[in-house]
């Protein structure tokens, strides 16, 4: 991805720009004063290496990162055609790595906002391209448009409403969020970023992860927020836990509750989680390097999928219209115990987005997050009904995000493939490949294996692109 940071790297034979975990070195054009500017334009002053995840906005794709700018990328030759900074278009700080794309092709996604009252995660909502129809990946070129016909999604965006920042001056890390019929649901953990801190690095030219604060003993919030309104509903606390990914979430009415024997309605958010983030300390090469002489090392990798229930009263009106009503009681949130969902860490879990987002489902995939097993490299099939699981593995062969694809005349939750591409280890780490799997029953359908010039790097997140290539 050709992004000014890269280009700038590349034109200095070195790394100019800080990254996450990376300092770079000290770059003679840059002063002080640059620094400080940094601070106010952080899309323009840091780096915009939007290294993990690929999202549709109509038929345009965008890389993302945590931080503002994104990057057009071309589905066909996946040169970078584009760059958008949504800090100057929108006014966000930053926002999460993973928006979600609706059916009808609006994207919502959480950003922080910084205003009168300071800083807020607000839930914005870009609106799909004026012409685009869902699923078809068809619409009409802009040479053949009017002005009128045209539409840019980024300036047209809503603040749909939002949260108050739970500490102002330690906002908290956010990398996905949740989705249901009628709340965003965001998850404010324990892990925050230290604003005193950011200025610090950003002016000593230090990596950003030193401003990252983990408070042990402070809950996880979790926060509903109405999608019509865009005002908060209910907060829920949580014992600390440390996540990234937000498999599903979705609501369970109270005829349904009554079903399964519980006394009220509510939310169910499922989220990959662990005690806490000493995991993003293991990803330095040194902490690599010396991970067989760490005996903590593994454990630290040992996250668990947790379901979470968030209670809910129904009310009904005269005209018999239900609507979920705030459980809570002086404002005092409601504390919420979790379940495990399978007895394997998972990492990077997909769903059935088209069918399942933000509705009741049965089944996720995901790959192992454990490190210390004979085989690490596997992929995970739960079932959430039967609590069970499928794997697969091959010695020396690790993929990446299982992405699964619905068959076309799919009648079944599960009727599909999944897609994963693989890298080989040791001696064979100039091998790459993609895995085509059965989802139903988690065997190999196919799959095609090349030879590169040098070692693959694992990827992190992607997206099924029908109809591009």
């Amino acid at each position: 991805m050709q992004s000014k940071t890269f280009l700038k790297n590349m034109a200095a034979k070195r790394i100019v720009v800080t990254e996450f975990g990376t300092k770079a070195v000290p770059d003679p054009c840059q002063s002080i004063f640059s620094r400080v500017a940094a601070l106010f334009n952080p899309g323009e002053c840091q780096s915009d290496n939007a290294m993990i995840s690929i999202y549709p906005f109509g038929d345009e794709f965008y890389a993302f990162t945590e931080m503002p700018v994104i990057h057009r990328i071309d589905p066909k030759t996946l040169e970078t055609i584009g760059r958008v900074n949504l800090g100057s278009k929108i006014g966000v700080v930053s926002h999460t790595s993973h928006p979600h794309v609706m059916e009808d092709g609006t994207v919502y996604n959480i950003g922080m906002t910084v205003g009168a009252t300071g800083p807020k995660y607000t839930v914005f909502k870009f609106p799909p391209p004026k012409n685009w129809k869902p699923k078809s990946m068809e619409r009409e070129t802009e040479e053949n448009m009017n002005e009128d016909e045209k539409s840019d999604p980024f300036g047209s965006a809503e603040q749909i409403g939002g949260v108050g920042v739970r500490w102002p001056l330690h906002p908290g890390y956010m990398h996905s969020f949740g989705v249901t019929d009628n709340f965003f649901v965001i998850v404010e953990q324990p892990l925050s970023i230290s604003v005193a801190e950011s200025v610090r690095t950003t002016l000593l030219n230090e990596a950003m992860a030193a401003s990252f604060r983990w408070y042990q003993d402070k809950p996880t919030l979790l926060h509903l927020v109405d999608r019509k309104t865009g005002k908060l509903h209910s907060t829920y606390t949580a014992d600390s836990f440390f996540y990234l990914h937000v498999i599903n979430s979705y609501e369970v009415n109270i005829e349904e509750a009554k079903q399964n024997k519980e006394q009220s309605a509510h939310v169910v958010i499922d989220i990959c989680c662990y005690a806490d983030p000493s995991m993003l300390d293991c990803m330095y090469v040194e902490a690599m390097k010396g991970a067989q002489q760490n005996v903590d090392y593994a454990s630290l990798f040992h996250g668990r999928p947790m379901r979470f229930k968030l209670p809910l009263k129904t009310e009904t009106d005269a005209d018999g219209n239900e609507s979920y009503v705030s459980m809570q009681k002086n404002d005092t949130p409601i504390h919420v115990s979790s379940e495990i969902l399978c007895d394997l860490g998972c990492e990077t879990p997909r769903i059935n987005y088209e069918k399942n987002l933000g509705k009741k489902y049965r089944y996720f995939y995901a790959i192992s997050s454990d490190v210390d097993v004979e085989n690490p490299g596997i992929m995970i099939k739960v079932d959430l009904e039967t609590r069970s699981r499928k794997v697969w593995g091959e010695m020396n062969v690790y993929p990446s995000e299982p992405i699964f694809i619905p068959s076309p005349t799919s009648k079944s939750e599960d009727d599909g493939v999944v897609l994963s591409a693989l890298v080989w280890g040791r001696e064979e780490s100039n091998k790459a490949g993609l895995l085509i799997l059965d989802a139903k029953t988690w065997t190999e359908l196919g799959r095609v294996e090349f030879q590169l010039p040098g070692p693959a790097p694992k990827c992190l997140h992607g997206w099924f692109a029908p109809g591009i290539v």
